[in-house]
């Protein structure tokens, strides 16, 4: 999902004043002002940056109006949204946003000469380039940096999934809606909540079950095959119970969460052969570090005898979200203006 909403129809341009990145996810948005750094025109520096919950706005231009009004205080012109989604007509569908985002309204209401929109995981690909995260725990595989294609997986209001793929120009990010890929289910204990889930058959996406909804849909459904009735109500309170081991129920939910996001990650390893490493984002999973060592996720990952050859080299890491997203969807906004790359939408 690429699109810009410029009612001039001008080529793209770096823009030489600050402009806003915003990360918009189901339930956060992240919000920076950012400038074009003086030492090199491909990079960003933060001018300010703060994390809102959504629910505490009644739309995305409420919440970008506060930031300019306590952060900023004078006038922005450009602004870059990442968020999940597929841009049709002038709205922005998705069913985890927290409202509607029609894009030339928003334009009108901050007074924007222009809106430049793109996928949010696609924003988090361009973030992770070919330097370290020194926030990154390793999760299994080699301790090594590594060059070729870089895997992104994030379960959090949704799963969202991209791949960075290496080359000169300083790499290309694939963004794609594996997160809606059929379950895959594994174990007897995964095909009885499957069966619950669907008693009819039919499509069930990875997304339903590995995802902060997810792990609480998991949850709800082991209670009811248990005939018990749910005492848990947030996914925090689940991976809590889980860690304690008070609830056996919390238990077993995050046991077959950790455990499908790691048949999830493998099989996607292997589809895009992602040497460079795959990395888990977000402050959820982040959270969840402790519990996931200790599960199966690494015995899922790599999946059978041909295929641990390749997964066994594969490092995996998890990594806190944090402001990752808004720095590559700057840093995708300034390389659409170097580049002059084209636009596939014009509103």
């Amino acid at each position: 999902m690429n699109a810009v909403i410029d009612p001039l129809d001008r080529p793209a341009s770096v823009p030489t004043m600050p402009f806003l990145a915003a990360d918009v996810g189901g339930t956060y948005a992240r919000v920076a002002l950012m400038q074009t750094s003086q030492d090199d025109g491909r990079e960003v520096d933060v001018l300010a940056y703060r994390k809102f919950v959504c629910a505490d706005f009644p739309g995305l231009a409420e919440l970008l109006q506060a930031f300019v009004d306590v952060d900023v205080r004078t006038p922005v012109r450009h602004c870059v949204i990442a968020c999940a989604g597929q841009v049709i007509g002038n709205e922005v569908l998705n069913d985890n946003s927290a409202w509607p985002i029609h894009l030339s309204q928003l334009r009108q209401a901050m007074a924007l000469d222009d809106i430049a929109v793109l996928n949010d995981f696609e924003a988090l690909g361009y973030a992770f380039d070919n330097h370290a995260d020194s926030g990154a725990r390793l999760l299994c595989g080699p301790d090594l940096q590594v060059d070729g294609p870089r895997l992104v997986i994030g379960p959090g209001t949704g799963l969202g999934v991209a791949v960075r793929l290496p080359d000169l120009a300083g790499g290309y990010v694939m963004t794609s809606e594996a997160g809606q890929m059929d379950f895959a289910q594994n174990s007897i204990r995964e095909r009885e909540v499957l069966a619950y889930l669907a008693p009819d058959g039919g499509y069930v996406a990875y997304e339903r079950i590995v995802s902060g909804p997810g792990l609480m849909t998991l949850y709800a459904a082991l209670c009811a095959l248990r005939g018990e009735t749910p005492k848990l109500s947030t996914p925090e309170a689940i991976t809590a119970a889980a860690a304690t081991r008070n609830d056996a129920q919390a238990v077993e939910a995050v046991e077959i969460f950790c455990a499908s996001l790691g048949s999830f990650a493998g099989s996607l390893a292997m589809t895009f052969m992602s040497a460079g490493g795959v990395y888990l984002a977000g402050g959820f999973l982040y959270s969840l570090f402790a519990l996931l060592e200790h599960s199966t996720f690494e015995q899922r990952f790599l999946h059978g005898r041909s295929a641990r050859a390749f997964l066994s080299r594969v490092p995996v890491w998890v990594t806190e979200h944090g402001r990752k997203g808004v720095m590559g969807a700057a840093k995708w906004y300034l390389r659409r203006g170097l580049s002059g790359g084209a636009k596939q939408a014009i509103f």
